[in-house]
């Protein structure tokens, strides 16, 4: 371990921005992996006890399920079973409306990922400029003095090409974090989507909806 902490502070003050990303990459993944379990999203079994409710004029009951849930998938549906004689429009635009809210709280801090993964690049490039700055820098003062050493010039650009090496390393393995994060997101959001229109079917039907509008063009 302090051999690894001595190769990466050769990289010079850069490395420090470059291991404060990886960190803030690191605890945003291992949160946002808490917080988007399925269990936590959307709890098994309720879309099911919900809509049988419904489908039981028990209304009250299902309101409680959805509540005693405190999850996106229960906000979502109480949002229609609260929404009971609206038509089918105004139920879907409730759903549409709660389910925006209850994605954009899952996808909290991920774009916050997806920024590190695309700085850490540019600081890895950052301190290799500045570091390859330095080489010369001796280099130009070595020379006043006497004939260039080879090793020396070399081994200030294999250091300085540390923080490349680091802040790609970050990058690559939070970009990787950041997709997967967002895919588990879109998938938690179809399976709302697919519970909300369950529920959108019970409360207002189709059926009814273009009943009423033939008779209202009949009349």
């Amino acid at each position: 371990m302090k051999e690894v902490f001595e190769y990466l502070s050769r990289g010079g003050v850069v490395m420090i921005p470059i291991a404060l990303g990886s960190v803030v990459a690191l605890a945003i993944f291992l949160e946002r992996m808490w917080a988007l379990q399925k269990s936590r999203i959307i709890p098994g079994g309720l879309v099911d006890a919900v809509v049988k409710l419904v489908k039981d004029g028990e209304f009250g009951p299902a309101r409680d399920e959805c509540l005693r849930s405190n999850s996106p998938m229960g906000r979502v549906m109480l949002a229609g079973v609260e929404a009971k004689g609206a038509d089918r429009e105004a139920i879907k635009g409730l759903f549409e409306e709660v389910g925006k809210q209850e994605i954009s709280r899952m996808e909290r801090n991920i774009e916050a990922m997806g920024t590190t993964a695309s700085i850490e690049p540019l600081l890895g490039l950052l301190g290799t400029v500045t570091g390859m700055i330095r080489v010369f820098q001796k280099v130009v003062v070595t020379s006043r003095s006497g004939a260039v050493d080879p090793g020396q010039l070399a081994n200030g650009i294999w250091q300085a090409l540390i923080t490349t090496a680091a802040g790609l390393s970050v990058a690559i393995i939070a970009f990787l974090g950041y997709r997967y994060l967002l895919s588990r997101t879109v998938r938690h959001s179809l399976t709302m989507e697919e519970g909300a229109l369950q529920l959108v079917g019970i409360l207002a039907p189709l059926g009814d909806g273009t009943d009423g509008a033939k008779d209202s063009e009949a009349s």
